[in-house]
């Protein structure tokens, strides 16, 4: 019999898109067939929520894909060599069987999927449950997950856009949803094919979804057209296309300080104080999507070996440390009063951070994206095209260096060219965002190398077969031959 592939590590349906075998093993009463998760609005309305859950998964967004981004690059320094909680990723000695590479895989298509059977649903059944209105948005949430997916997905396991124009080998790009076993082996997608997808997902997401929601935590935690706008500005940066950041920009950040959203959706703003974000209630104007996790909730936590705590501050095994020899923290630039500092504390001979102060179980909200990065995203775009002498530019970067440094102000004559400018933002990213997990796809987005960290030395620009990027999971390469890599 000639062997059946499957596209991904393990097809895992949503709870209630069970199959039936055979008539011989027909469904217990109790279960839910696929016509009946889309039967009733209640069903309907907690498979989304079902969607955002697999997504904030600790293997994905609910820690584990910012740790990896972070713990890449060279700001710390692994204080436990557990092969389990990212040293390989850590020391880029990883290969396709390391278990970071297979579980974000894993996890990333199985968001997918999840989405591509939820929007299949809808086009057949779900739509005439609900109505027109109501389907375009829940649609448009799926499509908001998927894209958050596949953009993880390109981070880790994908040369940059700008090597070849995006005409490199992505990721396989699968659309439709799986519910049984069978051939699903695909290759790869272009980069530039998958970015496109990306792209249109969220566009058609920015189209469908609501401007906003009665409440401060869904406006946190679920998909709204600023929302997919911002994200759009992420995207875009990857790309290095800087003309198509500074157009979604505008949409989301007014033309002149204080920078705020006000095109009618949620109003996005910064904090008065970076402190704000990070401590309950977690809804600040500045968070511009967030994974939740419930207070007091013994069954909604990303895991010990997941959170964002666990491997940064002190309160849990401390799996990394920072590396106070790095050029962030050598860097004569951030000042000893800067507000940011308050995040850093020293604990014996070793230095953590406390962006995420609770301890176990570890129920910090984790942040997916936050305003001060569509200011800084803009900035960056605004020189890059018109040059350093650009006064907005230079006031999105005060605005959110400003913040929590009030005792310098930067002018036009501070950046000599569009790459000092550019190399000064870059840092300011990289003090802004310190653990959350934005370090390593500013440093692939730019082609540039990863920076010595301890005994692990400088990794060079490189592409597959290198330690630069990750290789293919595993399991995937031994069940689609299609995968190539």
């Amino acid at each position: 019999m000639k062997k059946k592939f499957i596209f991904i590590l393990s097809i895992v349906l949503l709870s209630t898109y069970a199959c039936q075998k055979s008539s011989l093993y027909p469904a217990l009463p109790t279960s839910v067939s696929s016509q009946d998760a889309f039967s009733t609005s209640a069903r309907i309305s907690g498979q989304v929520f079902g969607l955002y859950s697999t997504l904030k998964n600790g293997q994905l967004y609910g820690g584990r894909y910012q740790i990896y981004n972070d713990i890449k690059a060279d700001n710390w320094i692994n204080s436990t060599a557990n092969s389990v909680t990212g040293y390989q990723t850590w020391t880029e000695t990883v290969n396709s069987t390391s278990s970071e590479v297979i579980n974000l895989w894993a996890q990333a298509y199985l968001t997918i999927n999840n989405c591509n059977l939820f929007i299949d649903g809808m086009n057949s059944t779900g739509t005439a449950v609900v109505g027109t209105a109501l389907a375009a948005n829940y649609i448009a949430e799926a499509k908001f997950v998927r894209a958050l997916a596949y953009y993880a997905l390109m981070q880790m396991y994908c040369v940059p856009y700008s090597v070849n124009n995006g005409g490199s080998p992505g990721v396989p790009l699968q659309l439709k949803g799986l519910s049984a076993y069978g051939n699903y082996a695909m290759a790869p997608a272009t980069v530039a094919a998958d970015y496109a997808q990306i792209i249109k997902d969220l566009s058609d997401a920015e189209t469908a979804l609501p401007a906003t929601y009665p409440d401060a935590v869904s406006n946190v935690t679920r998909a709204h057209k600023n929302s997919a706008i911002a994200f759009k500005t992420r995207v875009y940066l990857s790309m290095g296309q800087y003309a198509n950041v500074i157009t979604e920009a505008n949409k989301i950040v007014s033309l002149t300080a204080p920078f705020t959203a006000t095109n009618g959706g949620v109003p996005f703003a910064l904090q008065a104080s970076i402190a704000n974000v990070f401590k309950a209630p977690y809804t600040t104007t500045e968070s511009v999507f967030s994974a939740p996790f419930t207070i007091g909730s013994t069954t909604d936590q990303p895991g010990g070996q997941n959170a964002l705590a666990d491997y940064f501050n002190s309160t849990g095994a401390g799996e990394f440390y920072i590396n106070t020899s790095s050029a962030l923290f050598t860097d004569p630039n951030w000042v000893s009063t800067d507000a940011r500092r308050g995040f850093i504390n020293k604990v014996g001979t070793k230095t953590y951070l406390t962006k995420w102060p609770l301890g176990a179980p570890y129920l910090d909200w984790a942040n997916v994206m936050r305003y001060s990065e569509v200011l800084l995203n803009l900035a960056e775009a605004r020189v890059m095209t018109a040059g350093p002498n650009d006064p907005q530019a230079v006031a999105l970067f005060n605005a959110v260096h400003k913040r929590s440094d009030p005792t310098t102000t930067y002018t036009v004559a501070s950046f000599p060219s569009a790459a000092a400018f550019q190399s000064a933002l870059l840092e300011e990213r990289n003090i802004e965002f310190l653990g959350e997990g934005l370090r390593w796809a500013d440093l692939l987005r730019l082609g540039l190398a990863i920076p010595a960290k301890s005994n692990v030395a400088s990794i060079p620009v490189g592409g597959y077969g290198t330690s630069y990027i990750w290789p293919m999971s595993g399991n995937e390469q031994q069940t689609n031959p299609l995968i190539g890599r």
